[in-house]
């Protein structure tokens, strides 16, 4: 069973930064491409940031490109995404997913989620 397990969300003043982790378990991450995707309330859910597990492509949401990064250490299974800069929009839940496509803004594609880590950027 593939298991996604995500912690490091807050509550964070806008303009400051948050570090997600999200820890894998019944997969090897370096044959999967791993996404975070985020949840607003009364929104959909929308694709965040993506890394592929073939040529190591890296792929952001317009909105959060320049501030956000993701990264991955094999080594622990685990995901990472580091948020710098944070707006009020930025607040939603956050979701730790695994995808067996090499393109991770495949978002059909995706087979295991995580619960979500609440992220709430106050003004």
């Amino acid at each position: 069973q593939v298991r996604l397990v995500e912690s490091g969300g807050g509550l964070v003043q806008a303009g400051g930064s948050l570090k997600l982790s999200c820890a894998t378990s019944g997969l090897t991450l370096s044959s999967y491409s791993m996404g975070w995707f985020r949840q607003a309330p009364g929104k959909e859910r929308e694709f965040v940031a993506g890394s592929s597990w073939r040529g190591g492509g890296v792929y952001y949401a317009n909105s959060v490109t320049g501030r956000f990064t993701i990264s991955r250490d094999s080594a622990k299974n685990t995901v990472y995404l580091q948020m710098n800069s944070l707006k009020p929009e930025d607040t939603a839940v956050y979701y730790c997913a695994a995808s067996g496509g090499f393109d991770p803004r495949r978002v059909y594609e995706y087979n295991s989620w995580g619960q979500g880590t609440q992220v709430t950027v106050s003004s």
